[in-house]
């Protein structure tokens, strides 16, 4: 097994992850099995307790862990499936010694950071290394560790650096390589590029007992497409071959071929389509990751370049017209002058009503509309509002009185908890109608297999009351008790599903339900399911293989496994 370290230094967010992915993506490309592990030296055992102003999204992984949003970037780079033991905390470092103290595991010792903490450390690593991440199954020969979020010299990562001085020396220096990734600020008043930040971040690294063989300074790009073709140019991979002794193969790359023409394709595109994205978290982009880059990824294979407007859906509701009128003219300026209409998850009250009134003015205007997790609840409970008449629908969680409970609680909610008591992970929904469009989407499959998180559903006991009306439940569980899609008749497309398909978005691979509605949203829906889920052929990745269907050029774009 190869360990590439990863670390930071001068600012927090410096791009380890996009690095750390990159490097990773054109080891793969060479025929490697590589894996990656997040290091996060906080102490909550997950992210799921997170507010997504703290660290950005909570990314959801198929066993239903809760981690970083880096774990995101691995996946939708190197086209892998992790687990949630690939992000380490110092939460679970402490939480796995003090359970081997209770258990009596230490014999009576006295258990201290050095050895017991780093040596758990280096056993988590190299056992999470060996599993495999591929849909092959086969054990990875490369593991990229991104170590420390924030930087080098943080009081809380230092268990983490000793681990690593120490493992370094445990697999041996053939085996292990470090890469840090650095500021290079270039002030506008001499535009001179100034290296001191990163003499004195790898002079304290050094200093740790870990000594960089790679500095890295990639310049801003069009796009992260771009970075893995960057490190390529770079020499990179020659230098890890050398350095590491890796078996690489002597061949055409054609992963990266395909990461050069989707990047060169996304700098060339000319048509727009504008989405609204109707929030909560609007003020942090990364409250949103892996919703934009899948909107991204269907707008790229559609040819289109996105626009996504941000609107804080509080400030559409009534209370913000007579506080703030500019502020809610606006937020509806915005939502008005958009091609199609997200509502992606969330939690709590706050918002929910500026929410539905987006969902309404989308029904009403026939404009292309998906709800994700919290917003097809909403999507429910404005139907029943508007259409059924139930002026009083609500979520018990916001209502917990309401006559008409359209949305509720699950019974195996434990409310005394927060942290892991979710629905959480990758669950089957089974399609129950032959004609929905979001079936037509998957490929005309039986079911999907798609990651879950939610503590709330729609109420099974009121279903026959909408689709009366027209707001079907096409997809549902296993056993036929919880709703799980919705689409509503007459309507250029308006669907809601319970899940999260952000998370599966594959860059050459765009995620069904969002791919919808940016067809949807650039006009261009109807020809598609007319012609049998094809794209034209200007519309497809790669003109030269002589295909217009969309799932088999992308098809032939997957990573190889």
């Amino acid at each position: 097994m190869k360990y590439i370290l990863v670390t930071g230094g001068v600012i927090s967010g410096i791009g380890k992850g996009i690095i750390a992915s990159s490097v990773g993506t054109i080891l793969k490309s060479c025929g490697l099995h590589v894996t990656a592990i997040k290091i996060d030296p906080y102490i909550n055992i997950d992210a799921g307790t997170f507010s997504p102003y703290e660290h950005g999204e909570v990314f959801v992984l198929d066993d239903g862990g809760e981690v970083d949003l880096d774990l995101g970037n691995y996946e939708r780079f190197l086209d892998i499936r992790l687990t949630r033991d690939n992000n380490l905390t110092t939460g679970k470092i402490y939480q796995s010694v003090i359970n081997k103290e209770r258990r009596g595991d230490y014999l009576g010792k006295t258990v201290q950071v050095v050895p017991h903490i780093t040596d758990a450390i280096q056993e988590w690593v190299m056992k999470q290394a060996m599993i495999p991440v591929d849909c092959d199954g086969v054990e990875p020969q490369v593991c990229v560790i991104e170590q420390l979020g924030g930087t080098v010299g943080d009081i809380e990562s230092m268990p983490f650096i000793e681990a690593f001085r120490q493992f370094q020396f445990k697999v041996k220096r053939e085996n292990f390589c470090n890469i840090h990734v650095s500021l290079i600020p270039q002030p506008n008043t001499t535009g001179e590029q100034k290296t001191k930040p990163t003499q004195n971040s790898v002079r304290e690294l050094r200093g740790l007992g870990l000594s960089p063989d790679l500095v890295i300074c990639v310049q801003d790009v069009s796009s992260v497409y771009r970075v893995p073709l960057l490190l390529e140019d770079q020499g990179v991979v020659s230098y890890l071959c050398q350095r590491l002794n890796l078996p690489i193969e002597r061949r055409p790359r054609k992963m990266l071929t395909k990461w050069k023409e989707m990047a060169d394709r996304s700098d060339r595109l000319l048509e727009h389509v504008s989405i609204a994205l109707v929030g909560k978290y609007t003020k942090l982009a990364d409250s949103y990751t892996s919703v934009i880059k899948a909107l991204e990824h269907s707008a790229l294979a559609i040819n289109h370049k996105l626009e996504v407007k941000y609107i804080d859906s509080a400030d559409l509701e009534t209370t913000t017209l007579q506080d703030e009128p500019v502020k809610y003219h606006e937020a509806w300026q915005k939502l008005c002058s958009s091609d199609g209409v997200l509502v992606p998850g969330g939690f709590g009250v706050r918002g929910t009503e500026g929410k539905m009134l987006a969902i309404n003015w989308a029904r009403k205007q026939n404009k292309p509309l998906l709800g994700v997790c919290l917003g097809m609840q909403l999507a429910v409970c404005e139907f029943a509002r508007n259409v059924l008449g139930w002026e009083d629908a609500n979520s018990t969680e916001f209502n917990p009185e309401s006559k008409y409970p359209v949305v509720i609680d699950m019974p195996e909610h434990n409310p005394g908890q927060m942290g892991g008591t979710m629905r959480l992970g990758k669950r089957r929904t089974i399609f129950k109608s032959s004609t929905s469009v979001l079936r037509k989407l998957y490929g005309d499959v039986e079911y999907v297999e798609e990651r879950h998180r939610h503590r709330f559903e729609v109420n099974p006991e009121l279903k026959h009351h909408f689709e009366k009306k027209g707001l079907q439940f096409v997809g549902q569980d296993v056993e036929g008790e919880r709703m799980e899609v919705i689409e509503l008749e007459d309507h250029c497309y308006f669907v809601g599903v319970q899940y999260h398909p952000e998370f599966t978005s594959r860059p050459i691979k765009p995620s069904p339900p969002y791919f919808g509605l940016l067809l949807a949203a650039a006009g261009k829906l109807q020809s598609y399911l007319t012609k049998g889920c094809r794209l034209s052929p200007r519309d497809t990745y790669s003109g030269s293989s002589g295909s217009s269907s969309p799932e088999v050029d992308i098809s032939e774009l997957k990573f190889p496994s």
